[in-house]
């Protein structure tokens, strides 16, 4: 479901408008805010609808790509530098890197397990644990799918020079720390 709902944005003379009747409403945030929604929307959807047409959902694809490349070595990455957190991981894990419940996690890990993507295992440095591991299913899957999915971002994002990628990056970081601030604050409410 798309999170904003509506067909056409409103005018920016119609936020001015508005503005006169809302006194909190800053109507250039409240553009950049609705167009950062629909460009979301359009974006999300045409993502949406490659996963689905591949039978996978967002929720699954992003449980392969924390444990994609899992068995390889990792430890040949230059000194300094981040490596990427692949690999087996516990259903704990993988719903704290999800940002979802621990139930909602048991779900995606008993679907994509149901079709064959990845298998459940006794975890070596702790039998009590369990390990989620990729199947040679799931590897084969990711194979075909990627190069189709980076295709998609990648014309999404042709609109934009390299630069002003980077410059898009940096301010949607700024959005994304706001947005995190004000969650973790409790807001006061005005009587």
């Amino acid at each position: 479901m798309p999170l904003l709902l509506l067909k056409d944005l409103p005018r920016y003379e119609c936020l001015l408008e508005a503005a006169r009747e809302f006194p909190d409403l800053d109507p250039s945030a409240a553009e950049a805010f609705l167009h950062l929604l629909r460009a979301s929307d359009e974006a999300y959807g045409i993502n949406a609808r490659n996963m689905a047409a591949h039978g996978i959902s967002a929720g699954r694809f992003s449980v392969l790509m924390l444990l994609w490349r899992g068995d390889q070595v990792r430890s040949k990455a230059p000194a300094g530098t981040m490596q990427c957190d692949c690999g087996p991981r516990t259903p704990a894990s993988l719903a704290d890197a999800c940002g979802v419940t621990r139930a909602t996690m048991t779900g995606l890990i008993d679907t994509l397990e149901r079709d064959g993507f990845v298998k459940r295992e006794p975890d070596p440095a702790d039998r009590r644990m369990m390990s989620v591991h990729l199947t040679p299913k799931a590897e084969a899957f990711l194979r075909d799918y990627m190069p189709g999915h980076f295709k998609i971002i990648s014309s999404i994002m042709s609109a934009l020079t390299e630069p002003e990628r980077k410059t898009l990056v940096r301010l949607l970081v700024k959005v994304q720390q706001q947005a995190a601030t004000l969650a973790g604050t409790p807001q006061a409410v005005p009587n």
